[in-house]
């Protein structure tokens, strides 16, 4: 039963690549942008069709896939060339491909949460008497919290979330009879959960889940997503997280796995891998703009400083020269996915 699951993690995984590598090419198409290969995967070709401009490939290795737009790297004489595009144009087509993952990922949370009936607000309405508070500066019952850590609060969700990356004192900010009150350096009694989750004792009010508040409630999860990625991205540069923390495909398909092995319903481990599948749709988004040679956002960056430079000097920059950092950023993202995998390998065989 097992291999269905690492089955539907290796087709999430071709899903996410296509949607992104569409979003580059829709667009590419739109701008006028001779496209000539759209690729699903990598390494050989096992399906292939000659559009009238455009080869459209599915290749072997389902872990990657490109969009080869004329002229990405180099100044060719083609005035469809993607260089030959003005500066704004090449923008909205680099950036596509993280609009489209952070689109699938909204859409997927939108499909799950589309039933919900509750969902759980920040106005505090009850505590378990087996947790005690921190004496007359405490929390009290009616208090809205409104954010732990600067961090704001959305929903009773984000509570948990939030408290959980604190540590055990934090700085909570909430509105207690319409005034505005900082509770600094706040200890909270909290209790690890046989689900690997912490209990804080706190009981929050409940909002009725109307079609106009689950599309709000959908929207602000996949904005705590980019929120969480922001802060595993500076828990990684502070040396807060290493590279164990990270996961890459193989970590990623073996997680997948592992719910599926979860005594549940085959209804909940399915939901659940596909809210797992949307976080990773959302962190690839905003993974993809970061202003790193080889990634979206890379090109981004590039683009824009050289069009200051260009306007200062009134010199053409030969976009070779650009090519050759973006392949150097690319060897070493290689490399880095090399270390994470065989990081990954090392944690499934060592359990």
């Amino acid at each position: 039963m097992f291999i269905i699951y690492i089955i539907i993690a290796i087709i999430a995984f071709g899903v996410l690549i296509a949607i992104h590598e569409l979003g580059h090419f829709a667009a590419a198409k739109l701008l006028g942008v001779k496209v000539n290969e759209f690729a699903i995967g990598m390494g050989p070709k096992l399906l292939q069709k000659q559009g009238r401009e455009t080869l459209y490939s599915l290749r072997a290795i389902p872990l990657g896939g490109f969009c080869a737009m004329e002229g990405e790297d180099e100044d060719v004489p083609d005035p469809r060339s993607f260089t030959a595009q003005r500066r704004w144009k090449r923008v909205v087509i680099l950036a596509a491909g993280s609009v489209m993952n952070f689109l699938l990922g909204l859409v997927i949370v939108i499909a799950i949460f589309a039933n919900m009936d509750h969902m759980g607000g920040t106005t505090i309405t009850a505590f378990d008497d087996a947790f005690p508070r921190a004496g007359a500066s405490s929390l009290t019952v009616g208090d809205r919290i409104i954010s732990i850590d600067g961090e704001h609060l959305y929903y009773s969700d984000d509570f948990s979330t939030f408290m959980s990356l604190t540590g055990e004192r934090a700085d909570i900010v909430l509105e207690r009879g319409g005034q505005k009150v900082e509770l600094k350096d706040y200890y909270l009694v909290r209790r690890p959960m046989s689900d690997g989750t912490m209990k804080y004792g706190i009981s929050f009010d409940r909002i009725e889940g109307t079609a106009t508040r689950r599309l709000k409630y959908s929207g602000y999860t996949a904005v705590n997503f980019v929120r969480l990625t922001r802060i595993s991205l500076t828990q990684l540069v502070t040396g807060r997280a290493g590279l164990r923390d990270l996961s890459g495909p193989v970590g990623i398909v073996s997680i997948i796995n592992d719910v599926g092995q979860t005594q549940q319903p085959v209804s909940v481990k399915l939901k659940n891998i596909a809210y797992f599948v949307a976080v990773i749709a959302v962190n690839l988004a905003v993974m993809n703009m970061l202003p790193i040679p080889a990634l979206d956002g890379g090109r981004i960056f590039f683009a824009l400083i050289t069009g200051f430079i260009e306007l200062i000097t009134r010199r053409h920059i030969n976009p070779k020269y650009e090519g050759y950092i973006h392949a150097a950023g690319f060897a070493l993202l290689l490399g880095l996915m090399a270390l994470v995998m065989v990081s990954d390998v090392l944690k499934i065989i060592n359990g």
